[in-house]
Parts: C-alpha cells; sequence; structure tokens
C-alpha cells in the first residue's frame, strides 16, 4: 500500500507486527504466478477439518471490535478506504462482506455490487460507472466485484473483445496509482476456491430456496470454463499486482476460516488505533404515568412464533 497521510498511526497487526506481512516499496510485481498457482491449489476440506460455529464466533468477536475502531478512526480522520472483493464463483464474497459490515454503521461502510451496465452506462467511458462509487472522506466503500469484470468474467463469457481487455490490462495500474495517489486506501481480495468445494457448493444451492436465487444460468455456464477463468485470473495478476495496489489472495475452502482471515488482514492495512474504553451510564429516565396506555387504533404484527 503507497505512503499516505495515514500513515503514521499504528495498524492492528502492528500490535502484532510479527505476524504482518511488509508490502515491496518498488514497483515490481509482488506475487509470481507460480506462488499464486501454489496457494490457490488446496484441495476440498474434510467436513471436520472445517472451523466449527462456536470457534468462528469467539475468533470473530473482537475482530468485530477492532473494525469499530477502525470505523472511528474513518470518521474521524476523514480517510477514504476502498477494498476490492473478486474471486471464483462460491468463493464466498458475499458472506466475507457480511461478516465485516455485520457490526459498522450503513453510514460509514457502503457496499457496492452493481448490476448489468445499462445501454447509457455501456456508451460511456469503462471505469465512469465505478469511480461515482469512490469513496468520499469518512467512507469505507466495498465493492462486491468491481472493474475487474472486464479482465474476468466478461472475457471469459465473451461479453467483451481482447482488444478492450488490453486496453484495460494496460491503464488500470495507473488508474488504481492514481486513485491512491489522491488519498484513497486501496485493498484487494482475490477469494480462491478449490474445484471440488466449489462443485459442493453449486450442489447445494440447486435444492436450497434460500440459495436457489445464487444458481444463474451464467454460474452454469461459468462452471465449464475453470481453466478460462485461471488464464485470465493470472493475466489480470500479471498486470494490475503493483506495490501501490497489489492483490491479496485466500483460500476459502473453508469460508469461516477465510472470512476470519480477511478482517484480520484488512485490520493490518488500515492505520487506525485502538479502540479507546469509554465509561457509559445511562441518565434517569422519567415515566411520569407507567400505566398509561395508548387510545390510538394500530394495527399488530400477528405473534406466530
Amino acid at each position: 500500500m503507497g505512503k499516505s497521510k495515514h500513515g503514521t498511526k499504528q495498524s492492528y497487526t502492528e500490535r502484532q507486527r510479527d505476524a504482518a506481512s511488509i508490502v515491496p516499496d518498488d514497483g515490481d510485481a509482488v506475487i509470481e504466478r507460480d506462488e499464486t498457482r501454489r496457494s490457490t491449489a488446496a484441495p476440498a476440506l474434510d467436513a471436520r477439518a472445517r472451523m466449527k460455529e462456536k470457534e468462528y464466533q469467539r475468533e470473530l468477536r473482537p475482530l468485530h471490535g477492532e473494525l469499530v475502531a477502525m470505523q472511528d478512526w474513518v470518521k474521524e480522520d476523514g480517510a477514504k478506504v476502498c477494498i476490492v472483493f473478486e474471486g471464483r464463483d462460491t468463493a464466498g464474497k458475499g458472506g466475507t462482506i457480511k461478516a465485516i459490515t455485520e457490526r459498522v454503521s450503513p453510514r460509514v461502510f457502503r457496499v457496492v455490487a452493481l448490476p448489468t451496465p445499462t445501454e447509457r452506462e455501456k456508451s460511456q467511458m469503462y471505469l465512469q460507472r465505478y469511480v461515482a462509487h469512490f469513496p468520499s472522506a469518512g467512507e469505507v466503500v466495498i465493492f462486491d466485484r468491481s472493474w475487474y469484470n472486464r479482465a474476468g468474467v466478461e472475457r471469459v463469457m465473451g461479453f467483451t473483445s481482447e482488444e478492450q481487455v488490453r486496453r484495460f490490462l494496460d491503464m488500470v495500474s495507473g488508474v488504481e496509482k492514481a486513485m491512491v495517489d489522491s488519498g484513497i486506501l486501496l485493498v484487494k481480495y482475490w477469494l480462491e476456491v478449490s474445484p471440488e468445494e466449489q462443485t459442493r457448493r453449486l450442489e447445494n444451492r440447486i435444492d436450497d430456496p434460500r440459495k436457489v436465487w445464487k444458481l444463474s444460468d451464467m454460474d452454469l455456464a461459468s462452471y465449464t470454463k475453470w481453466d478460462e477463468y485461471t488464464a485470465a485470473r493470472d493475466e489480470m495478476f500479471a498486470a494490475s499486482n503493483t506495490a501501490w495496489a497489489p492483490w491479496w489472495v485466500v483460500g476459502t475452502d473453508d469460508k469461516k476460516r477465510g472470512r476470519l482471515n480477511v478482517i484480520a488482514h484488512l485490520l493490518s492495512q488500515i492505520p487506525y488505533p485502538p479502540l479507546a474504553h469509554r465509561y457509559v451510564r445511562l441518565p434517569k429516565r422519567l415515566i411520569a404515568d407507567p400505566d398509561y396506555e395508548s387510545t390510538v387504533p394500530i394495527r399488530e404484527v400477528p405473534t406466530q412464533y
């Protein structure tokens, strides 16, 4: 991450610095393609190896407290934070974003998940509709998929030309350098899932009425193109994995561990101070008539449960 006016404050893992990763200051790519392949080749997990809900909630609770501290700093400092989530289908982007935003204010943390572009948006400069959602002072904007659609799903599924993809890959690192130079703290995550685990999750969606909306015709068509997505991912990394905006790869075959790893790492990238404990005492409340009953007619929701 590039240096900014925020660089003097401590981050979450500066209080645990031995476990933190350091990003090089030079402009070379910081993830080698072979290393990326090794890091994303984990087999599907046995159910017994997955983190249990009780342990997950125990680990998540203090991280949520740290996210509140980060939120307070963002508001006070006027910081601008932009988080990008990309990855394989079923890799858990939505669940990870929900875990991040569960205990913070939607007035500070804003999720952007743009639909298919309109005809008007198709006539614009490609990045134009994304720029409108970039963070202002005191905001954390989370992109659930982003401008990298052009290098990923649009390319693999044939929705854009190779010339357009090449133009995008040639210019995206420069755009992100301008973002960082303007004071935006940009963090990019790629969530990776094994082919076996992806199959298991897609099969689970078929008969689950809570998840069937996630199983679109596009998902089914994409399922057949694992190698094409791998090649597109690697070329995207090669073009856009820079010192000022590196990609961070997260294995998510175990969704719970993946979410915790993302949140802990995100906190390490934001230079916020620890949250000071604030003593709060409720003021005395006066109820003049505790037996008062309203005479205004109302409609009550039936008590079915």
